[in-house]
C-alpha cells in the first residue's frame, strides 16, 4: 500500500521508530497492526526530526487486509483502499491523518524511489507572537529584509557539497542538488520553500538559520556562498527551531 499523510510532528520524537519515546512510524504502525491484526513495518519517505511537521508525507507497507475482489464469490464484496483508509484514520491519534491511500506498484519504495522533496519554513514576523501559529512557525520580532534573504537563498540553487548546513543521513557524500530556494508570503506571515533531490540532516533549518542572520543584517546574501564554499558547519547560522519546518511534498 501506498499513503500520502500529514502529522503534528510537536509531541513526537520524529518520524523513525526509536525504543523509548513516541514516534509517527510506531503510531502507524500500531493504527495498522489494530486495525488489519498484521505486523507490518512502514517505509517512510522522509525521516523527519523531533517536532518536524508534515502535509506531504509518503510511506508504503505491506498488508492482506484488502482481498482480492476475483478470488471472491457474486454474493461477497473485497474490502477497498478507502475502507482501510476510514479504519485507519479512526484508530490514528488526531494529530496524524492518512490523506489518501491506493495500492502501490510492485517494487515501490517511498524512499529510493523519489525523485525530489520539498519542504516549507513558516515565519511569524511582527512584534508581539502569535499563539494560534506558535507551534507551526518561528516568531522573529524584529524586521528582516525578505529581498536580501531571497538573493542569499539563490546562491543554493543548484548542485553543491552542502558540508557547511548538515550531515549525510548515510554514507558520506554532502553533495545535493537543490532544485528551488524561493521566500514567499506576506507580512507577518513568511514562507521559505526549498526543494532538492535528497537533503541532509537539518540541512532545510541550518540554511533558514543562516538566511535570516541575512534577514536581520548580520550576514550580507553574498556571504551564503562564503559559507557554502567552507564547507564548515561552524560557519552557518544558528539552527532554526524544528517547529517551523514540514514536509510538503514528494516527487517521484
Amino acid at each position: 500500500m501506498r499513503a500520502t499523510l500529514a502529522y503534528d510532528g510537536t509531541d513526537y520524537s520524529g518520524f523513525q521508530r526509536q525504543a523509548n519515546a513516541p514516534t509517527v512510524q510506531a503510531a502507524l504502525e500500531e493504527a495498522i497492526r489494530d486495525v488489519t491484526r498484521e505486523e507490518s513495518g512502514v517505509i517512510g519517505a522522509g525521516r523527519t526530526d523531533a517536532g518536524v511537521h508534515a502535509s506531504g508525507q509518503v510511506i508504503a507497507f505491506d498488508t492482506s487486509w484488502i482481498e482480492d475482489q476475483a478470488s471472491l464469490g457474486s454474493e461477497q464484496s473485497g474490502r477497498s483502499a478507502g475502507d482501510l483508509q476510514r479504519a485507519l484514520n479512526a484508530v490514528l491519534p488526531a494529530d496524524i491523518a492518512l490523506w489518501e491511500l491506493r495500492l502501490a506498484v510492485p517494487g515501490f519504495h517511498p524512499r529510493f524511489d523519489a525523485r525530489s522533496r520539498r519542504y516549507r519554513y513558516n515565519v511569524y514576523n511582527a512584534p508581539a507572537r502569535d499563539p494560534l501559529s506558535g507551534r507551526y512557525s518561528l516568531h522573529v520580532k524584529g524586521a528582516i529584509d525578505v529581498e536580501a534573504m531571497q538573493q542569499g537563498a539563490s546562491l543554493l540553487v543548484g548542485e553543491h557539497d552542502f558540508a557547511a548546513f548538515g550531515r549525510p543521513t548515510q554514507g558520506d557524500s554532502t553533495v545535493r542538488c537543490v532544485l528551488a530556494a524561493e521566500w514567499g508570503g506576506e507580512p507577518p506571515r513568511l514562507q521559505f520553500d526549498i526543494e532538492a533531490n535528497a537533503f541532509l540532516y537539518r540541512m532545510v533549518r541550518s540554511i533558514v538559520g543562516t538566511l535570516l542572520e541575512v534577514g536581520g543584517g548580520r550576514l550580507t546574501a553574498d556571504a551564503v556562498a562564503e559559507i557554502l564554499a567552507s564547507l564548515d558547519r561552524d560557519q552557518a547560522g544558528t539552527l532554526a527551531p524544528a517547529r517551523g519546518l514540514c514536509l510538503t511534498e514528494v516527487k517521484y
